[in-house]
């Protein structure tokens, strides 16, 4: 179990490295094939913090061109503890499929219409919504960047403000879902363990995903972007089909 945490967390980090996404999203399947999706999602919520945080500070020089950031965070927090305390409580399953559905329906679009943005009044009307969504989908199945990814990909920010923008948000969630694992009695032993199995290899990948970001030009960025949600949809239908 401990070196199939290992290389889920080194291929998850690998990518997140390069769009700032992707690390639950590939870890928390490939972990629950091993164990609960509980124990995935609490064995590497640790972990997916610190490497949020990591980026985020990395990207920071794009903080002045993100938007609606203050609205989707105020309401995330809130949609974060919602879901957490579902996830022992409620199946998850109907979640991933509307989710998967949304996220191929948006990388469609894209790819018919390559200029489509989201208009600013549209995106700052719904960002309370997509917030609590995001949220709602951090806390109760851990595996909220496909929502994130697809949203900002819509305001179409430049790199490094994409990158500040998703991770900023991973790690507000991600704190508030840790929190209330914690006060809940969910970070067992076993799971504490697995966290740290999971931290290593992150630590040693998440730099050299960096370094290949670094190196993308827009449009190639957006590319790698579009297929790791592409990638997404279709782990999570596999993951409610296993």
């Amino acid at each position: 179990m401990v070196l199939t945490i290992a290389a889920a967390s080194a291929l998850g980090a690998g990518v997140k490295g390069v769009t700032g996404m992707g690390y639950p999203l590939l870890a928390v399947p490939l972990i629950s094939l091993v164990g609960g999706v509980e124990d995935a999602v609490v064995a590497i919520a640790l972990p997916n913090l610190v490497a949020n945080i990591a980026l985020c500070w990395h990207s920071r020089e794009g903080r002045r061109e993100t938007r609606d950031l203050v609205r989707l965070a105020g309401f995330g927090v809130v949609g974060a503890v919602v879901g957490t305390v579902a996830l022992v409580n409620l199946s998850d399953e109907p979640l991933l499929v509307l989710i998967a559905i949304t996220i191929i329906g948006f990388v469609v679009q894209f790819v018919r219409h390559p200029e489509f943005r989201l208009p600013a009044a549209v995106a700052h009307r719904w960002s309370p919504a997509t917030g609590t969504v995001i949220g709602v989908v951090q806390g109760a199945t851990g595996i909220s960047g496909p929502v994130v990814g697809a949203w900002f990909h819509g305001y179409r920010l430049p790199r490094d403000a994409y990158v500040f923008s998703i991770t900023l948000l991973f790690g507000i969630t991600g704190a508030v879902q840790i929190a209330i694992l914690l006060a809940q009695g969910a970070m067992t032993t076993d799971r504490a363990w697995g966290a740290l199995a999971a931290a290593v290899p992150a630590a040693i990948m998440l730099p050299l995903g960096v370094r290949v970001r670094q190196r993308l030009a827009g449009p190639a960025f957006d590319r790698v972007v579009l297929a790791v949600l592409l990638v997404s949809a279709v782990s999570l239908l596999a993951q409610v089909v296993a």
